[in-house]
């Protein structure tokens, strides 16, 4: 609307906050957003302002124009008590006014008051505050004409107003029936509703002003026009006059506390002296006089009703300004209560979609994705043009999406944002690498969901048409046209008009608040699903362990299996069993993957190696022949496999080793050493040839087999597992399976472990 007073929040008090420029700086356009507003050190004018210790009613400060105004010297003031400045009878008033009433003094302002001026008597109204530290701030305002009202009677001067408020059906009825009463009440020639977006760049809905007046309605102003130490004054003070924006500041002598050596904050100060900038601007308009009233929602700066008179100055009583500000925290209500009843009428919109697909998402008949589009979708819950689901290995699509790549690329940028849900309405401005299509990808919201899966609407770009009063790019527009006029480009609010392009709708806050709540569901139908699946896992790998190993007379077997922690079910298998010429199989594995998957691979390996090994296959022959299978019949498995034969009568071992951990022989040595039996690829590699070893178990020797869980563990390389492993076995010696996974634990694992002895004794 105007541009405001020259962002970072003001210190509440004493010396300024860094950031700032110094007190007394000249101010410009460049530093006008570093300008310490809060403590200008003067006043406007059309009053005196005194600050006075409470307890001795003795004056520390007085504005410079105390002589002008009131006849008074400024030396015949300081250091004196108030009465010196306002006479006996009226100084006993604001005395017994303050120490009537503890905290806040605004129900006893204006007090109104008759001041002797060079023998005339002269009517002011009194504004009084307290501040911090035994602070009075008595700031004497002449009073022109007949008072309206007083005070205590706002309501009743307003209550028409309020009640027309109430009867608004709409937001649009509501910014026309403040900006009327508001201009009805106060005179000034136009007045208008002034609406903040998320990023403060503000836009004129409504506008009340004289018929010969060019309009401002629909206009947009950038942000950058109210940097943010004024919209923080905003939120504190709700109301700001400027009488005649070329006015000559009255300063404040001395110019600071002469007890805190501070500048005086005057963030409430009805008198407080505005930026320069800021009055610059208003010249350029030709708006004589200004007036502001802050619009708030929740306590933060939602837009402002803005007031401007070109006739002249203009000076509305401050009972008549208490009433506007009446008006203005009516119409914040009123604005909360309608936003907040069309939120809730969404929420409960969003709240019956969800439900259900939530009850979609309950069964197990179908996968989680064919739930979320099914019918109501999720398209139906937050409006998108498209979305992609990615959950449990099934991806599905509704309505128009970007290709693969594109959609990789976002879920990998919203992993990246470490947070549950991540949005943008620019995604070009997220990801520039990408060549977007804004018709498909301008805006996006994702659902974090685990293991990397994800829900992501899309939207396509919307063009918007945005009349600007001025250029809000071109900061230094104004220097083609002289140096007399520095503020050019909205001197006469011309529009300019931008397209906006590579944007989407934005995603509003009952939108986010609804993806957040499905994503709750979706987690909790995840580990539900997840626990059922590790359960069928889990039967079918036990299911598929031998119940039970041969008992052999002159050998000893043992096995161990140990799921890892969390009930996370892995690919290990084991299987020992006696040929029909009496030598024995020994098999370990471990198929890659967990679950569900990964066990029905297992079974349908550990049956063919079985077949193919009682047939008559050696190992190496055995393994080619399950590498071929698992090629042709389950292309993408991937397994480590070791076989052994063994002739129990010689103790010779026949064994090859598809990718697998080596076993150790024990009993020969202190430190258990590698078997000797050459290493070939996994399965499920193309062109491989399995090479045979063979070597013998000695009496009193052993064999042990392993998978990779016993020896791996988080913050160790595999090569000090196996080292450990080795100096465990060498001093055990005679050992089974299920003392060495004790031996060997060291707290959680994080894979399954699997063991198993073979003892020539």
């Amino acid at each position: 609307m105007s541009r405001g007073e020259g962002g970072i929040p003001p210190p509440s008090q004493g010396e300024p906050a860094e950031g700032f420029v110094p007190v007394g700086t000249q101010i410009d356009l460049d530093n006008c957003a570093r300008e310490p507003i809060h403590i200008p050190g003067s006043i406007q004018p059309r009053g005196v302002l005194a600050v006075v210790r409470e307890d001795t009613f003795e004056v520390r400060q007085v504005s410079e124009n105390v002589a002008e105004l009131i006849g008074r010297p400024v030396d015949d003031v300081l250091g004196r008590h108030l009465s010196g400045l306002v006479g006996a009878e009226q100084a006993a008033r604001v005395e017994h006014a303050t120490t009537s009433i503890v905290g806040d003094l605004r129900q006893v302002n204006p007090l109104e008051c008759v001041i002797d001026v060079a023998g005339e008597p002269r009517a002011f109204d009194a504004i009084l505050r307290r501040e911090a530290d035994g602070v009075l701030l008595v700031e004497l305002e002449i009073a022109y004409g007949e008072r309206p009202f007083s005070f205590p009677n706002t309501y009743q001067a307003v209550r028409g107003s309020v009640e027309e408020l109430n009867r608004a059906a709409t937001l649009t009825e509501l910014y026309d029936t403040a900006a009327r009463a508001v201009r009805d009440l106060t005179g000034f020639d136009r007045v208008m509703v002034y609406r903040y977006d998320d990023e403060y760049n503000g836009e004129v809905v409504a506008e009340s002003k004289r018929d010969d007046l060019n309009s401002f309605l629909g206009l947009h102003y950038p942000s950058t026009d109210i940097p943010a130490q004024a919209r923080a004054l905003y939120e504190k003070n709700w109301i700001r006059l400027i009488s005649d924006v070329d006015y000559t500041p009255a300063p404040l002598v001395p110019s600071v506390d002469p007890e805190s050596g501070t500048p005086l904050d005057l963030t409430y100060a009805t008198l407080r002296s505005v930026s320069p900038i800021h009055c610059e601007y208003l010249q350029n308009m030709g708006v004589h006089a200004s007036m502001s009233i802050s619009l708030l929602r929740h306590e933060k700066l939602w837009g402002l009703i803005a007031c401007h008179h070109y006739s002249g100055p203009h000076l509305p009583p401050f009972a008549t300004r208490a009433a506007a500000e009446f008006l203005g925290s009516t119409l914040s209500l009123r604005l909360v209560d309608r936003f907040e009843d069309e939120e809730l009428q969404k929420r409960l919109a969003a709240q019956a979609v969800l439900a259900k697909l939530t009850a979609a998402t309950l069964g197990d008949s179908e996968p989680l994705t064919a739930a979320l589009l099914g019918a109501p979708d999720l398209l139906d819950l937050v409006p998108a043009d498209g979305v992609v689901v990615d959950i449990q290995g099934d991806l599905r699509t509704a309505g128009a999406v970007p290709p693969p790549e594109v959609v990789s690329a976002v879920a990998a940028w919203a992993r990246e944002a470490d947070d549950e849900i991540a949005s943008s309405e620019c995604l070009s401005r997220e990801l520039p690498a990408l060549n977007l299509d804004p018709q498909l990808a301008a805006g996006v919201l994702t659902l974090n969901l685990p293991d990397g899966q994800s829900a992501i609407w899309f939207r396509r770009e919307v063009l918007r048409s945005v009349d600007w009063g001025g250029d809000p790019h071109n900061k230094a527009i104004a220097v083609g046209e002289g140096d007399t006029v520095r503020l050019s480009p909205r001197k006469s609010f011309d529009r300019w008009r931008e397209i906006v392009h590579q944007r989407s709708e934005p995603w509003t806050q009952s939108e986010t608040e609804s993806a957040e709540a499905l994503r709750r569901h979706l987690v909790e139908s995840l580990y539900r699903r997840t626990r059922g699946a590790l359960r069928v896992a889990e039967t079918l790998q036990r299911s598929l362990l031998p119940e039970s190993i041969p008992t052999l007379e002159s050998w000893q077997l043992s096995a161990h299996y140990e799921p890892a922690a969390g009930g996370n079910v892995g690919g290990d298998w084991y299987d020992a069993f006696e040929l029909r010429d009496g030598r024995l199989v020994v098999l370990i594995g471990d198929v890659a993957g967990h679950g569900i998957a990964a066990a029905g691979t297992m079974a349908q390996l550990r049956n063919v190696l079985r077949a193919q090994l009682f047939a008559g296959a050696t190992p190496a022959e055995a393994l080619g022949q399950l590498n071929d299978f698992c090629l042709h019949m389950l292309p993408g498995a991937f397994a480590t496999v070791l076989a052994a034969r063994v002739d129990l009568g010689s103790g010779l071992v026949e064994a090859a080793s598809a990718g697998h951990l080596m076993p150790y022989l024990t009993g020969s040595v202190p430190t258990a050493v590698p078997a000797p039996i050459s290493l070939s690829p996994p399965i499920g590699i193309r062109g491989v040839t399995y090479t045979p070893s063979s070597f013998t178990v000695e009496p009193g020797h052993g064999l042990v087999m392993y998978s990779d869980g016993l020896v791996e563990r988080r913050g160790a390389t595999i090569d000090e597992g196996l080292d450990r492993l080795a100096e465990t076995l060498g001093r055990a010696g005679d050992v089974e399976a299920s003392w060495i996974s004790t031996a060997m634990a060291s707290g959680n694992i994080d894979d399954d472990v699997t063991i198993v002895t073979l003892r020539r004794p």
